[in-house]
Parts: structure tokens; C-alpha cells; sequence
């Protein structure tokens, strides 16, 4: 299994500390937010990693990270996303890199406190269709949220007014090969862009969607609220925890 790191897209909510660098190179806590994602797939046994980014300085992560020599890697791979397309849009540029292979797909601002290596472990026993981890939050109206019927996931719906459930999809995914198929036949939102959710349905529609619960704390860093939230909780507990 491939890991894929989404860290494109303008940074547009956390303007104007995204005027001039990334989102994903900014400070959480004691670490670039990239350097979370990236123990994320090293911890969980990955470490074939192609890096998705975008913007005027993507030049700057291949500064900041080189091969990964740092997290003990020999090599990372690395892609440019035009404009913003979309979550889905920019995995669809890790075709090439997934070559025909099962990959995990973890969003560039998403920080996890424990590990995701036993969820890892069971699609890896699953070996075709995808897996997802949900998070139980106070305020799911502002993710993607899964309708649960006793075991089974059976609809995702992004962002709603009257949630069905309290968990929240987080920006981690495992995916078999034929995401890449479900991205092809895909058409853009109302925000003219490719949504991995509608991906998570075509799963779902098929009977072939599994789902983790994750442990511990989870959040993204996305607007100003988060972000302090994740330099907070970083600072109070630290991350990617293995044991």
C-alpha cells in the first residue's frame, strides 16, 4: 500500500498567514503541519509517499523535506495540482504514482493523536474496496457525516443541516485501485470541484465501504480556530503516538 498526502489548495480561510507559504508548511506546535501527516503513514507501515501540492510555493516543500531523510525515508515523491480542483481532483494525480496498487489518502492539515496502524492492518486483510475512519464530534454539521445502520455505512452526506449521526468522515481513506476508475466519471460540485465524498458513495453504493472508529483526539487546521486548537493540543499531549 501507497500513501498519498493531499497538501494543495490556496489556504484561502487562514489568509494572510497563506499570502506568501503554504498552509501546510505553517508551524503546529514544534513541527511543519506536513510533518504530522507524514509519521501518519510511516507509523502505520507506509512509506511509499507521494506528496500532492499546489499554489506558488510548492518549490518550498521539496526545501523543507527533500527525500525524507529526516523521517528515514529514502524517497519522496511529489506532484503539482493546478488551481483547486478538489479533494478528489488531486488524488486522481496519484495514478500514476498508485500504479495499480491499494493507497491512503490522508489530508495535509489533518493531525491525529494516536495511530492509524490498525485500521491500515485491516484493509490490508480486505484488499479490495475502501475504508474510512470516523470521528464522533460535537458539531457535524460542518463535515461530511455517515448515516450508520447497525455495522454498514450507508450514505455519506457533506456538511448537512440535520445530521443523521454524530460521526464525522475525517481526512484519512483507504482506497483499492479502482478509486482512480470513480474519480474518471465523477462531475464537479456546485463548488466546481471534484468531491472525495461523492467518491466514499460509489463505495458505499457497491456494498465494498468499511469504516475504523479513530482513537483519540483528531482535528484539522484548516481556519484560525483550528489551527490554535491543534497547536493546543499538540502542545498538551503531542501527536502520532505509536502505542
Amino acid at each position: 500500500m501507497k500513501g498519498v498526502i493531499l497538501a494543495g489548495g490556496l489556504g484561502t480561510r487562514l489568509y494572510p498567514l497563506t499570502k506568501v507559504t503554504n498552509k501546510h508548511l505553517l508551524p503546529v506546535y514544534d513541527k511543519p503541519m506536513i510533518y504530522y501527516p507524514i509519521q501518519t503513514l510511516i507509523n502505520a507501515g507506509i512509506d511509499d509517499i507521494l506528496i500532492v501540492t499546489g499554489g506558488n510555493n510548492a518549490g518550498d516543500f521539496l526545501r523543507l523535506l527533500g527525500n525524507g531523510k529526516e523521517f528515514g525515508l529514502k524517497h519522496i515523491n511529489y506532484t503539482y495540482q493546478q488551481g483547486e480542483g478538489g479533494i478528489a481532483e488531486a488524488l486522481g494525480l496519484a495514478e500514476f504514482f498508485a500504479a495499480g496498487e491499494s493507497v491512503c489518502v490522508v489530508l495535509g492539515d489533518n493531525i491525529i493523536e494516536k495511530n492509524i496502524r490498525r485500521a491500515a492492518e485491516a484493509f490490508r486483510k480486505q484488499k479490495e474496496g475502501a475504508k474510512i475512519l470516523l470521528k464522533e464530534v460535537s458539531d457535524p454539521y460542518r463535515f461530511g457525516v455517515a448515516e450508520l445502520k447497525g455495522d454498514r455505512i450507508v450514505r455519506i452526506e457533506e456538511k448537512p443541516k440535520e445530521p443523521k449521526s454524530n460521526y464525522a468522515v475525517i481526512g484519512i481513506y483507504f482506497y483499492d485501485h479502482t478509486v482512480f476508475d470513480f474519480i474518471k466519471t465523477l462531475k464537479p460540485s456546485e463548488r466546481g470541484e471534484l468531491e472525495i465524498t461523492d467518491v466514499n458513495n460509489r463505495y458505499i453504493e457497491k456494498g465494498a465501504m468499511t469504516y475504523d472508529i479513530l482513537e483519540g483526539w483528531w482535528t484539522d487546521a484548516g481556519t484560525f480556530e483550528s489551527l490554535l486548537r491543534a497547536n493546543q493540543l499538540v502542545a498538551q499531549t503531542g501527536a502520532n503516538k505509536v502505542s
